[in-house]
């Protein structure tokens, strides 16, 4: 069974700012980076534990073509993915893990 995934609101908000961001550079661009966070999320639901734990029990998964990262842990009661940040790899990486 595959599980669901929940974007808490830091990673909603990062997600629509990546989004509009490449839009604005190129018409597309932003559907197109939008389509493999998508994907990636897809494959998460699916495959959960594919991406090892890392700090806190959070895991990474990289999104095809585009320097971000999935941060998530798994809810292994609830069958949920939740998500904590769509986050850029050139961000300051001590902030990678924090839910708020």
């Amino acid at each position: 069974m595959n599980y669901q995934s929940i974007l808490l609101p830091r990673a909603f908000n990062e997600l629509f700012e990546a989004w509009e961001w490449y839009e604005n550079r190129q018409t597309g661009l932003g559907n197109r980076f939008r389509s493999d966070v998508n994907k990636k999320i897809n494959e998460i639901e699916s495959h959960p534990r594919r991406y090892r734990a890392k700090k806190e029990s959070f895991r990474e998964a990289h999104v095809k073509s585009f320097p971000y990262l999935i941060i998530y842990k798994i809810n292994n009661k609830q069958k949920k993915i939740v998500i904590a940040s769509i986050f850029h790899t050139s961000r300051n990486p001590s902030n990678k893990y924090k839910i708020k």
